[in-house]
């Protein structure tokens, strides 16, 4: 049933951007409306990613998965850097992150209850969180006074994100020996798509998420204003949620079914992706256009390590509980108030 609705709502994509070019919708209307749009483009990439792995073998298929299952994030931060938004692109960042520890994991465990989950790895995601807010505080700490966006910090954000993404290569690399392919199969599936198909599938559906993405950033502001919130929590809640929505309800689908274990893969796997793949690779591709700083604010790096730090001291067991998802989603409430008083200072 959620495929057909999901199917269905596809529709929505060219519809928002037949809206967009031909009459006059509030800036306001049309972030809604694409936001909406975003959820089922996100869909459709990662099962068309996760058809075409099949056909790749694991390590094609790993770093497909890595590069097209961001894709939502990746282009919307691309396009608000071209726009001259580098503070939207880092709370967009930072809210993929802390959204998939707390939000997305903390649901995912009330889902799914007591079980027992894959501990060495739910660890070895929580540190690649770690590692990389620990370098993020290279250019960030001088951030703090003075300029967040000048070009010194951006030179030493590209130094930073080439360690992330060696570090990301090799710990990658290291889990494929570990557990050959990690496959998310959904048991509604029927059978698998043919590679053309599932690579037309991702074309079609990267063209449209870059259309709507456009949309979806030229209104921020505007939507913004109309609803009395800052750019930063914006981009931090509403558009950090809307980008992984479809891989964020896959998470709570697998967990109430009683793979908990795998949910919690996905969660904590996509936030340590985001961390140490996105963000360096958003870092470097700024530099075809206008260099990114990746100097977060104060609240931001406090975000990160504290949502990592609260799920590593809740799983260090190997166990997951009702209880232990309570106290994550509160902590990310915590959060989003303290985004909501952080305003855009």
């Amino acid at each position: 049933m959620a495929r057909r609705v999901l199917f269905a709502s596809l529709a929505l994509a060219p519809i928002v951007v037949v809206l967009h070019l031909v009459t006059d919708l509030p800036q306001a209307a049309e972030f809604v409306l694409a936001a909406v749009a975003l959820v089922p483009l996100a869909w459709l990439i990662g099962e068309a990613t996760e058809h075409t792995a099949e056909y790749t073998g694991p390590g094609i298929g790993g770093f497909l998965n890595a590069t097209f299952g961001n894709a939502p994030e990746l282009i919307i931060a691309l396009i608000a850097i071209d726009d001259g938004l580098p503070a939207v692109v880092r709370g967009s960042i930072t809210g993929s992150v802390v959204s998939n520890i707390l939000l997305v994991l903390g649901a995912a465990l009330v889902a799914g209850g007591r079980g027992t989950l894959d501990r060495f790895s739910s660890l070895v995601s929580i540190g690649l969180v770690l590692v990389a807010t620990a370098l993020f505080l290279v250019p960030s700490v001088p951030g703090w006074n003075g300029d967040a966006d000048r070009h010194a910090l951006a030179v030493a954000s590209a130094f930073v994100s080439v360690v992330l993404l060696v570090v990301y290569i090799v710990v990658t690399s290291l889990a494929l020996r570990r557990h050959r392919a990690l496959h998310v199969s959904d048991d509604d599936e029927v059978e698998g798509w043919s590679l053309s198909r599932s690579l037309l599938a991702l074309a079609v559906a990267t063209v449209f998420t870059a259309l709507v993405a456009e949309i979806l950033v030229g209104s921020l502001e505007a939507f913004s204003a109309r609803a009395g919130l800052s750019d930063f929590f914006v981009a931090a809640v509403i558009v950090a949620i809307v980008g992984n929505a479809a891989e964020h309800g896959g998470a709570i689908v697998v967990a109430h079914r009683g793979k908990i274990s795998l949910a919690t893969e996905i969660a904590l796997s996509s936030a340590a992706q985001v961390a140490v793949f996105l963000a360096p690779a958003v870092a470097l591709l700024s530099w075809l256009m206008t260099p990114l700083s990746l100097s977060f604010r104060p609240v931001e790096i406090a975000a990160l390590a504290g949502s990592a730090v609260l799920a590593g001291v809740l799983l260090a067991d190997g166990r997951s509980s009702r209880s232990r998802g309570i106290v994550l989603l509160v902590g990310y409430l915590v959060v989003v108030g303290a985004f909501y008083a952080s305003g855009d200072r």
